[in-house]
């Protein structure tokens, strides 16, 4: 597969957003200020509903550790993806998604132009060294006029963003601690996916990276 490469590990002025196509862009460090907050309420929605590693519809079981918070979670099993307003495995409903997850989500996708952003829910994945995600599309959701809001905690990561088909050339992106990309508009059914994460100790989360998306599913 062809791929061009956007360095945003160095920009030349690392707090300015990057724009990755027409409604896409990276927020470098927007969540920073926010994560001495947000790290106890996500403790919180992993002690009710912890990470699990759930099985594709061929049988195949997830590498990525995933949970959820809010309304709807997302849930794969062999009947199929889709969005649940019960946890699987304890069958009830999922924790509620925190509130100051939602006014960052709702800040970060107002700068890139989607106002008044109504996330409903939010996946959290939780990815160690080798771990990847293949490239795929977010369409499970009902509400596709609604943007993607994605924050990175912990290691390092490079996020792969391409085209509406798979074959189409994609752009490396690379995420750090505290970093949100938000896309939407024609940019939403893009293909997306994250390159294996390479090992490392992060001062707060070890050797994780956390990625919260929080979209609009029902």
């Amino acid at each position: 597969m062809m791929q061009t490469e956007l360095d945003l590990f160095n920009p030349q002025d690392p707090l300015q957003p990057q724009w990755v196509g027409n409604q896409a862009v990276l927020l470098p460090g927007f969540a920073l200020p926010q994560v001495q907050a947000l790290l106890p309420v996500l403790r919180e929605v992993v002690a009710q509903a912890p990470f699990r590693h759930m099985v594709t519809p061929g049988g195949l079981k997830m590498a990525v550790g995933l949970t959820n918070c809010g309304a709807l979670g997302w849930v794969s099993d062999r009947q199929g993806y889709r969005y649940s307003p019960v946890d699987p495995l304890s069958n009830q409903s999922w924790p509620v998604l925190p509130e100051v997850l939602l006014e960052l989500a709702n800040r970060a996708a107002a700068l890139a132009g989607f106002n008044n952003f109504q996330a409903d829910a939010c996946l959290i994945n939780c990815y160690r060294p080798g771990n990847r995600l293949s490239l795929h599309q977010d369409r499970d959701e009902r509400d596709f006029t609604q943007p993607i809001v994605s924050v990175s905690l912990g290691l390092p990561a490079v996020f792969l963003f391409g085209g509406h088909t798979r074959k189409e050339p994609t752009q490396r992106i690379g995420l750090r601690h505290g970093d949100v990309l938000v896309w939407g508009g024609e940019d939403r059914l893009r293909y997306h996916g994250v390159l294996p994460l390479k090992p490392g100790a992060h001062p707060l989360l070890g050797n994780l990276r956390i990625n919260l998306t929080l979209r609009k599913a029902g």
